[in-house]
């Protein structure tokens, strides 16, 4: 009996674990937007010229620029 519920403990804080970690993953969204000259004040150049108009290095690397 005792080793059914270290188990039966094991098997729910594996389940719970593998929910938070689903949970963390689905979390993180797109990269977000900015505009040109917050990517220049982060140390980027803004590539709007360019497909997907990112910014280019910097602290806003990749992401796109408005």
């Amino acid at each position: 009996m005792r080793i059914r519920r270290i188990l039966a403990a094991v098997f729910a804080t594996a389940a719970l674990a593998g929910i938070g970690l689903t949970g963390a993953a689905t979390a993180q969204g797109a990269p977000s937007s900015v505009t040109p000259s917050e990517c220049r004040q982060g140390g980027g150049i803004p590539a709007i010229n360019e497909p997907g108009n990112l910014c280019k290095g910097g602290t806003h690397d990749g992401e796109t620029v408005d």
